[in-house]
């Protein structure tokens, strides 16, 4: 499993890398990896400010629906287009094509909340 160290990571299996006043957000390679073949990512936040911990849409796999949860506040500014004809890029590249949403950070502080790449692999050990 991969585990980029640019990267930080939330107890639900988010990720969030930040560039420069926007961040993008996606779920991890073990996300992917239990959901199995994604089929639809549905995100209807386009355009609004989410809190951190709150849904921002939901991905659906062949054998089950998820809450896709934000691991910062922020504005939504973007969702990628390209899942929506192609949503196997989360599983095919969930660190790169296969991000979900890109958004500008209401708190940066609520960045040092969350998990490194360590810490992340060291949870879902357990």
């Amino acid at each position: 499993m991969n585990f980029p160290t640019d990267l930080k990571y939330t107890k639900d299996h988010e990720w969030i890398r930040v560039d420069g006043n926007v961040a993008y957000v996606g779920i991890t390679d073990y996300a992917q990896s239990e959901l199995g073949e994604i089929v639809f990512v549905d995100i209807t936040t386009e355009g609004e400010v989410v809190g951190k911990e709150e849904v921002f849409g939901t991905i659906e796999a062949v054998k089950t629906v998820s809450d896709l949860f934000m691991p910062v506040g922020g504005e939504v500014i973007e969702m990628n287009a390209e899942l929506e004809d192609k949503p196997e890029l989360v599983n095919e590249d969930v660190y790169g094509n296969g991000w979900l949403i890109k958004i500008t950070i209401s708190d940066p502080s609520e960045l040092d909340e969350l998990m490194s790449a360590a810490e992340y692999e060291q949870m879902i050990a357990k």
